[in-house]
């Protein structure tokens, strides 16, 4: 036991601390001072004892006396044994000292024997106390058989047998009563100890777990005192009020610019201002009646009124009772992240020039009118705008410019129409307006349509002021009405397109309200489109000849003009077919293809003996082709036509737009022999100044000039003129649209070169205008020229 606990120094061992081994240590203890004081004091006592025994011859006192002495000694000396084999030693000694005296002294001497089982209850426990106590009393019974040390005494037994066990009785009554107090009482302490050890262990143990909860508080308050989010704490003060503030960290003042003194105490409403959404407030306390958390995103004010977006998440704390006593918010400024979803929705749904709505927001509200148009019995309208001849201006006065001016269109219209309309740029010059809720009944709402469509009208017809240049521009108007029932909005934008294209058809800077009839007649368009693309790949196109004669009916030259019969029989005539082809992107193709044809029939001619040039119209869009020249010369390479058999007929606006780069595209064909005439001439441009630049080999004069030359003053003098004119200028000319006698005369006798028209010939196959040929010798026979 000793080992376990401590030894005779009081040097502590590993065992584990409890009552039981707080007692041993405690008996280690006392038995160290016992042993100790009884050492000091039976050596003190025992030397004169011994004295005085030897003087008297008492040798056998002094030799238990010596070897008591001399035990002690060694018992004390061997500190290190064990605590029980030591004590066991010392209880022996006392035993034989006990002994030694009843022998000596007497009946008296039996007192010693008392303390036997009452150190062995002290210092050993209760069984042991309980053996050491059966011994000493079996003890006492021999010694009184064997040598009575008794006294005699009135009234007690003489008989050995029978005083032996009186004696022994009364000595294990009054040892038992001493031991047994003394062991029950050290149980009792083992067992107090016991209980005190367990409650200072849960005490300590207590104590730790609550320095560890301090420790993890100070922690999570350290650590949400520095986190980058903003934190808000508040009680729940109970009622109808508020919860107020008991707590937030250094981001939320950084950010508030609220201190903690300035914030506590206070409401949650602290941040909320005049921008800050309605619905979400109500949302937020909805959450809180119901103590359930939530995630938002608000728009907060700062102490010094500056605003800022946060996503926050509110979340309800609850007691052991389930009772909700604290609201945590934590909250996360996401402004930037604001700032960029709203650039990224105004480049998704506005136009980054005027800031209007673009299509895409436009066909949202147009589809949101109509998602509605069930539950209101209102109508609105769709109103296309496009400025007419923009492209002009922004081509002579630069982007800049024609952008200034669309700023200011937009500006404009937007301030004319009411809340709740649209105005938006769908690209380019083209605008849409879209009305909602006009009138119940269609014809008042038509009417109110038709009112603000002439007020946006007369809006773009002011004049615009730009960098100290005045403006003018024009609109062209498409409406269409609406809801339509099974139109979409995509439907209605096209039926509008459609109206806006009547209104320029119609000499622009018009309004035009869309029809039934326009869609059927821009989906017959659509068809030609179509069959027009199959008729060029399939060549189901053809190339006619018109001739041309001199004075005396011999054919100087010929047209080629094309001519499309579709599958049904019907001819289309040019002057659908080429704004057709020019619309739709085809004309160049187209164009492609008649210089074959052309080319062709050149050769053709050539090998029938008739070197006759062949005129053949060139598109603005196939002349301004950057490939047209070498097209040109791989044709007349692959056909083996030459240069001066082809005459490229172009108008007026071809070559004034772009001057300079005409002149040089003319200049490198004339130099392969290419020759160049102006068709339509005199219906263009008033200066005559690009005839001196341009490479021209001949004029032709519109059929609308020879109509009257002969009874019109004014037509005839503008026909002498260019007849004039040309003979100064060294160019050919060529009459168009001679159907009559006088006509042809009028032309003769001012020195008209060539002529053309139904007096002479109409359009014709190449194989009938060849036979017509072999047939006059280069001469049409049929007609007789003055």
């Amino acid at each position: 036991m000793g080992d376990s606990v401590t030894d005779l120094t009081g040097e502590a061992h590993a065992a584990p601390l409890n009552g039981a081994n707080a007692l041993a240590h405690w008996r280690a203890q006392i038995f160290a001072r016992i042993l100790l004081v009884v050492l000091v004091l039976g050596t003190g006592t025992a030397v004169p004892s011994m004295i005085l025994a030897a003087s008297e011859g008492g040798w056998s006192i002094v030799v238990i006396d010596s070897i008591s002495i001399a035990w002690l000694a060694i018992l004390w000396w061997r500190r290190t044994a064990a605590y029980r084999w030591r004590v066991l030693q010392f209880l022996a000694i006392a035993f034989v000292v006990s002994i030694g005296l009843v022998l000596k002294v007497g009946a008296v001497s039996h007192i010693y024997m008392i303390a036997i089982p009452v150190l062995a209850a002290l210092l050993l426990g209760l069984r042991p106390a309980l053996w050491a106590l059966g011994a000493t009393a079996l003890a006492i019974v021999l010694l009184s058989l064997l040598h009575d040390p008794t006294p005699q005494m009135s009234g007690f037994p003489t008989y050995a047998l029978v005083r032996a066990p009186i004696v022994a009785l009364n000595y294990l009554f009054i040892a038992g009563v001493l031991t047994l107090s003394c062991a029950f009482l050290l149980r009792h302490l083992e067992a107090s100890l016991d209980g005190l050890q367990a409650s200072a262990m849960a005490l300590e143990q207590g104590r730790n777990a609550l320095a560890v909860l301090n420790g993890e508080l100070r922690l999570t308050s350290a650590a949400v005192a520095r986190l980058n989010d903003m934190v808000m704490i508040a009680e729940v003060v109970g009622g109808d009020e508020e919860p107020r503030i008991i707590f937030v960290n250094h981001a939320f003042e950084l950010r508030s610019g609220y201190t903690r003194g300035e914030a506590l105490g206070r409401g949650l409403r602290l941040l909320r201002g005049a921008e800050t959404d309605a619905d979400t407030l109500e949302r937020i306390a909805g959450a809180m009646r119901q103590a359930q958390p939530l995630r938002f995103e608000l728009l907060n004010y700062g102490k010094g009124g500056d605003s800022y977006w946060v996503e926050a998440e509110l979340t309800p704390l609850a007691d052991e009772g389930g009772n909700y006593t604290h609201w945590v918010a934590v909250e996360r400024e996401i402004s930037q992240r604001k700032t960029s979803e709203a650039k990224i929705h105004r480049l998704a749904f506005y136009d980054a020039l005027t800031g209007l709505p673009n299509r895409s927001l436009l066909m949202n509200r147009i589809e949101h009118l109509l998602a509605g148009a069930a539950r209101s019995a209102s109508c609105g309208a769709l109103m296309f705008v496009d400025l007419d001849h923009f492209k002009h201006i922004n081509d002579a006065r630069g982007h800049a410019t024609g952008d200034a001016l669309l700023r200011i269109a937009a500006t404009r219209m937007a301030g004319l129409l009411r809340k709740g309309d649209t105005v938006a740029r769908i690209g380019g010059d083209e605008f849409v307006v879209l009305l909602a809720g006009l009138s119940e009944d269609l014809a008042s709402a038509g009417k109110d349509a038709a009112r603000l469509a002439e007020k946006v009208r007369g809006a773009i017809s002011a004049n615009f002021d730009i960098d100290g240049q005045s403006y003018r521009c024009s609109a062209s108007i498409g409406v269409t009405m609406l809801p339509r029932g099974g139109l979409e909005a995509a439907d209605l934008l096209r039926e509008a397109d459609i109206a806006m294209y009547r209104a320029k058809a119609d000499g622009r800077n018009t309004i035009a309200f869309f029809e039934a009839d326009m869609q059927a007649n821009v989906e017959r368009r659509l068809t030609l489109e179509r069959e027009l693309a199959g008729a060029i790949d399939a060549g189901a196109l053809e190339m006619h000849v018109q001739p041309q004669v001199d004075r005396h009916g011999v054919v100087t030259g010929a047209e080629m003009l094309m001519r499309w019969r579709r599958a049904d029989g019907a001819m289309v005539p040019p002057s659908i077919v080429i704004p057709l082809a020019e619309e739709s992107g085809l004309i160049v193709k187209l164009g492609r293809w008649a210089l074959e044809q052309s080319c062709a029939a050149a050769v053709a001619l050539a090998r029938a003996g008739h070197q006759l040039p062949l005129s053949v119209n060139v598109s603005p869009t196939q002349f301004r082709h950057p490939a047209f020249a070498g097209d040109l010369q791989a044709t007349l390479a692959t056909y083996g036509a030459p240069a001066s058999s082809v005459i490229l007929e172009l108008t007026e606006g071809v070559l004034i737009e772009k001057l300079d780069a005409s002149v040089r595209r003319m200049a490198e064909l004339a130099a392969l022999g290419i020759r160049f005439s102006i068709d339509d001439f005199g219906t263009g441009y008033s200066s005559l100044a690009y005839l001196k630049k341009l490479p021209l080999y001949e004029l032709k004069i519109d059929k609308s000039f020879i109509d009257e030359a002969t009874e019109n003053a004014s037509d005839r003098a503008i026909v002498e003129t260019i007849l004039s004119m040309a003979r100064h200028l060294g160019l050919r000319v060529v009459a168009e649209g001679v159907e009559t006698r006088a006509q042809a005369n009028f032309l003769i006798e001012r020195g008209c070169d060539s002529m053309q028209g139904y007096l002479f010939a109409r359009p014709m196959p190449l194989v009938e205008f060849m036979a017509l040929m072999l047939a006059g010798g280069g001469r049409l026979v049929q007609v007789a020229v003055a």
